[in-house]
């Protein structure tokens, strides 16, 4: 038996929603809001990583890319449609059949399974790039679950994380703004004592066998209602980049 850090619990959570993913006004509005600024740095660094001219028609044809955590495809077709061959992984079975439905009908080949990191990681699966986006913090053992991310790459390959930190303005904005006042999410869908901080996620990724090369804050401004990438303001949503030396 393939060891596993999924969480049942948090898998029940997402399968109960499955049916809304391509849904921009449902219960995953505020990935569809935040989507065009994570493109905006996963592409940049895959771009500098792997010396991708983003202006091509498919800068990243030739690069295999897992979306682990995938969803209903929200980053996992974007990939696709700039080249990247792509494997979609999901550990909540519902969201499967989701994914391939909207790649079909959107004229994209994407390789969507019901499976998990650590069985990818021990079927011997390797990658140039792993996005692992809003995922870790949902997992039951962060620590493992990284060392498989880990294993998946291949050498000189680049991990994209993004996951939330652990304060107060955290738990006021992903937990009671968007779970109960602006009720984007249902109640429960995050657990704050298992967000993670910058710090401890870049000790988690160094001790996977990753160097982490850099982090960035999204942050939602409520004014213009849109999200930016910030170099200092990581205070809430943040992503992280780290390679896996050669």
């Amino acid at each position: 038996m393939t060891a596993t850090t999924i969480d049942p619990a948090e898998i029940d959570k997402f399968q109960a929603m499955a049916d809304e993913w391509w849904n921009p006004e449902g219960k995953f509005k505020p990935l569809h809001m935040l989507n065009p600024c994570r493109l905006d740095y996963i592409t940049s660094q895959i771009a500098a990583e792997f010396d991708r001219d983003l202006s091509a028609a498919r800068p990243f044809e030739g690069l295999r890319l897992l979306d682990i955590g995938c969803g209903g495809g929200l980053l996992s077709e974007p990939m696709a449609r700039l080249g990247a061959d792509v494997v979609g992984a999901d550990a909540a079975a519902r969201n499967i059949p989701v994914a391939r439905l909207h790649a079909e009908r959107s004229g994209l080949t994407i390789d969507y399974r019901h499976t998990s990191a650590e069985a990818l990681a021990e079927a011997g699966e390797r990658f140039d790039v792993v996005l692992n986006m809003e995922v870790v913090e949902h997992v039951s053992d962060p620590q493992v679950y990284l060392t498989a991310c880990q294993e998946l790459l291949k050498p000189g390959g680049l991990m994209i994380c993004s996951t939330l930190n652990r304060n107060p303005k955290s738990f006021i904005m992903a937990i009671v703004g968007a779970e109960y006042v602006m009720r984007w999410l249902p109640k429960g869908t995050h657990e704050w004592k298992k967000f993670i901080t910058p710090d401890e996620l870049y000790d988690l990724i160094g001790k996977a066998g990753l160097d982490p090369v850099d982090r960035k804050g999204f942050v939602f401004n409520p004014v213009t209602w849109s999200w930016s990438i910030s170099a200092r303001d990581l205070s809430c949503n943040y992503v992280t980049a780290s390679v896996k030396s050669a």
